[in-house]
């Protein structure tokens, strides 16, 4: 792939974006949603992987690429339970907060260069999610609030499992490390999808494997081209 770093990310954002679109639309609950995101993109890459580029996954820091995996899967959970509680604008904006702490976890674990600039889009990123957040009760019992701040703790797992995938792609494709995101999630939300019941319609179904692959495949090559070849900030 052949294409500006900062176009990537741009692009698996957008792609990205349309997660909360999905969300509203199918109306299932958030395990059988968390089955969709993260059992196809693992289907799919693990076929690829195996039959395309018969590529060995049990190698390098597997273990540490299965402790990140496991911490995406909760977070992926906390992202779709913070869409019941708060509204689409709401939670696509404070999902969005997880590149503040990949920024400011990344000065620490990867001994990224700290700019002034750097510190100055940080604190506007900051102020940014203040000034959306003034009008907001600040109470566990407003739904919405409770929405928000579980969106919040999403990004900051995201933000965790970022920095490890960011330092393991050098060890790692990019097809490998979208298999690793995503294979503990897999496993664990498997059972959902026959235990949750009314089971998906077939126009779900369908919706949700075309939403599994948007986001967890072709957002995610994306976005780990670009993260490979940036700094996390």
């Amino acid at each position: 792939m052949r294409l500006n770093p900062y176009v990537a990310v741009i692009l698996g954002a957008t792609f990205g974006a349309t997660s909360g679109v999905f969300i509203k639309l199918l109306q299932l609950p958030p395990t059988t949603m968390t089955f969709f995101r993260v059992f196809i993109p693992t289907v799919a890459v693990l076929l690829y992987i195996l039959f395309v580029k018969k590529t060995k996954l049990i190698r390098g820091n597997w273990k540490l690429m299965l402790g990140a995996s496991a911490l995406n899967a909760i977070r992926m959970f906390l992202y779709f339970v913070a869409y019941l509680y708060t509204t689409l604008g709401n939670a696509v904006i404070m999902s969005q907060t997880w590149p503040i702490f990949a920024a400011i976890f990344g000065m620490f674990f990867l001994s990224e260069k700290v700019t002034k600039r750097t510190i100055f889009l940080i604190a506007l990123a900051f102020l940014g999610v203040i000034i959306m957040s003034l009008n907001k009760e600040i109470s566990f019992a407003n739904k919405e609030f409770f929405g928000m701040l579980v969106m919040m703790i999403s990004g900051m797992i995201y933000a965790i499992t970022a920095i490890i995938f960011k330092k393991e792609l050098a060890n790692y494709s990019k097809t490998e490390t979208i298999f690793y995101q995503n294979v503990v999630g897999a496993v664990v939300f498997l059972p959902f999808i026959f235990i949750n019941k009314p089971l998906p319609t077939v126009m779900q179904g369908m919706s949700g494997t075309i939403y599994g692959f948007l986001v967890g495949v072709i957002a995610f090559t994306l976005f780990f081209y670009g993260m490979k070849k940036l700094p996390m900030s």
